[in-house]
């Protein structure tokens, strides 16, 4: 069964990677919380010149399993129960050799906004510790209105950080938006 996927836009001002976000991942997957769907990281050095990178952590057989659960999907909303049936059968097809979320394209588009000396991550995350509490959720006939991280500064207003602890961490999760 396929948990909750989320997708994180993440910003990066003077990258200094050492791959510690993929080491985190990576002990995050071997836990069973979560698996990289697939990311995509967009790097624009000080001259402007240009790097990708895209990864994911699922396996061919999870790759399937993901395709066939997103093809069902579709071909239910398409086509019903025959819809469905035909549906997974070409989404694990189509996923067999891995999921590529992102396309060359998404990359060209994160590069438009992207400034010198920045990358950005586009980052889709299964959230596997998540299955229980939706399907629970579901059974009791809830929905998913909204969701969303909090800033740790918006969290200094209610009291849950101190503004030391918001301010170490603020630099490099708070967005520009604020």
């Amino acid at each position: 069964m396929i948990g909750p996927v989320q997708l994180l836009v993440l910003g990066f001002s003077q990258p200094e990677f050492k791959g510690e976000v993929l080491a985190e991942i990576e002990r995050l997957r071997e836990d069973d919380t979560v698996r990289l769907v697939d990311a995509l990281v967009v790097y624009k050095d000080a001259e402007g010149d240009v790097a990708a990178l895209e990864v994911s952590n699922l396996s061919a057989d999870e790759a399937a399993e993901f395709g066939a659960v997103v093809g069902a999907l579709v071909g239910l909303g398409a086509g019903g129960e025959e819809g469905m049936e035909a549906g997974a059968v070409v989404g694990a097809e189509a996923a067999a050799d891995g999921v590529d979320v992102f396309s060359e394209q998404d990359a060209w588009d994160v590069l438009d906004e992207l400034p010198n000396d920045t990358a950005a991550a586009l980052v889709l995350l299964e959230h596997r510790w998540a299955i229980p509490l939706r399907d629970a959720i579901a059974r009791a006939g809830g929905f998913r209105i909204s969701d969303g991280f909090i800033s740790p500064l918006d969290l200094v207003a209610i009291g849950l950080v101190s503004a030391a602890e918001a301010e170490a961490v603020a630099g490099t999760t708070e967005t520009k938006e604020s």
